[in-house]
């Protein structure tokens, strides 16, 4: 028997409608945000993504999904959406007519070899949004409304956004002369990861799981004091806006993401303060750095794995309809056709339609009736369509009248 690889899964059923559900909430409130739909390529040039997201980060060195084809090209599976977008962005040169920023978001299956665990799989669903052509702090605010907001729709309530600055080019230059003065003494005391980041990018030290709760990093230097003015400037404006919108945030001077495209604002949305459900932040050297022109850009992305295990963690309610409208019964073999016919011509108008599709009795057609908890079923029988007449039956009610074939739809409509 041949199974599924490890870290991937099927969606069937219930979840796939619970799925679809969050997407729907997704879609809508994008659309709202004025962002449109976009889907990229499962697999693009392994360089795409070693430059953009960085030859030091984890992703990179541990794990995407690396290979060659048969023309001998390296390629990659996408194992994150914002490179794939800028790729895009350029490659149709959308930065040629900017009048407006360009505003979209995606909903794509992802791949990343990790050890599988809760809330982190091989293959993945990730929803992320991405807004071009704008520098201003109000994109941010945009960016983090969006996201904020579309969890809140979902039912979580107890979230909040973890917010830090990486500063301009200036700015973090600084600091990382800083950190890495602060951290030479202790750097045998780090991990073995910690120990070659710290040549390679140690901002990337700040992002430890291994050493976050050693005492090295508890006191080491804080960004907020190498920012220069213009940096300062901008992230105080963008918590001034957060604050008139409403929105929750905590400073967190530690907060670096774990992708190395990311400039002046970064940000996670926590579930009680502690439980990341995605983040983003501002790229403005990532359209410029993969041939493209300077071009400001930000962005979010959320796990729907993490985001599906916390809605059932936090027992919110996600409605499932599983019922039908109608249930097609034949009394025998000689209404089948009549059932065919009828069953089209009822989903073709909107209609939730099953009939017998096993040449069954009568008593296992209504079996099925009550498996699939049919509001009205209707019998078909020569007899009376012989007088183009069936009998329907409210399931709930039990009441049952006889009414004209040609009458059917505006029935269901009048009583659905």
């Amino acid at each position: 028997m041949i199974l599924k690889q490890k870290g991937t899964y099927d969606i069937f059923g219930d979840e796939a409608k619970k799925r679809q559900y969050i997407n729907e909430i997704l879609d809508a409130i994008c659309q709202k945000y004025n962002y449109s739909k976009i889907e990229t390529p499962v697999f693009e040039s392994s360089e795409l993504f070693h430059r953009s997201v960085g030859e030091t980060t984890d992703m990179v060195q541990k794990e995407t999904y690396d290979f060659k084809d048969r023309g001998d090209r390296n390629l990659t599976l996408r194992p994150e959406g914002t490179a794939s977008i800028v790729r895009w962005f350029i490659e149709n040169k959308l930065y040629g007519n900017l009048s407006d920023p360009v505003k979209v978001y995606y909903n794509m299956k992802m791949y990343r070899y990790e050890r599988p665990q809760s809330g982190r799989n091989r293959e993945f669903s990730q929803w992320g949004i991405e807004l071009f052509g704008s520098d201003s702090e109000l994109a941010d605010a945009e960016i983090i409304s969006l996201s904020y907001n579309a969890y809140r729709l979902m039912g979580l309530d107890n979230i909040c956004v973890k917010l830090n600055t990486l500063g301009d080019t200036e700015s973090r230059e600084n600091y990382k002369k800083a950190l890495k003065d602060y951290l030479k003494p202790y750097i045998n005391e780090l991990c073995e990861d910690c120990q070659e980041r710290f040549e390679k990018n140690p901002l990337r030290i700040l992002d430890c799981k291994v050493d976050c709760d050693n005492d090295i990093l508890k006191n080491i230097p804080k960004i907020s004091d190498f920012l220069n003015e213009t940096s300062l400037t901008r992230f105080n404006k963008l918590k001034e806006l957060l604050d008139l919108m409403d929105i929750k945030y905590i400073v967190d001077d530690k907060l670096v993401r774990g992708l190395d495209y990311y400039t002046h604002m970064v940000y996670e949305i926590v579930l009680d303060d502690s439980y990341a459900l995605g983040g983003g932040g501002r790229y403005n050297n990532l359209v410029e750095s993969l041939g493209g022109p300077s071009v400001p850009a930000v962005g979010f992305a959320m796990g729907y794995d993490r985001t599906m295990a916390m809605l059932e963690d936090k027992n919110i309610n996600i409605p499932i309809n599983n019922d039908i409208d109608v249930y097609l019964l034949s009394v025998s073999s000689d209404e089948k056709e009549t059932s065919a016919y009828l069953a089209q011509n009822l989903r073709l108008n909107g209609f939730i339609v099953e009939t017998d599709l096993l040449d069954r009795s009568l008593k296992s057609q209504f079996k099925s009736v009550d498996r699939f908890n049919s509001k009205f079923l209707i019998v078909l029988n020569d007899d009376d369509l012989a007088k183009n007449e069936v009998v329907i039956k409210d399931n709930k009610t039990k009441e049952e009248e006889k009414i004209n074939i040609n009458d059917i739809i505006d029935y269901l409509d009048m009583h659905i």
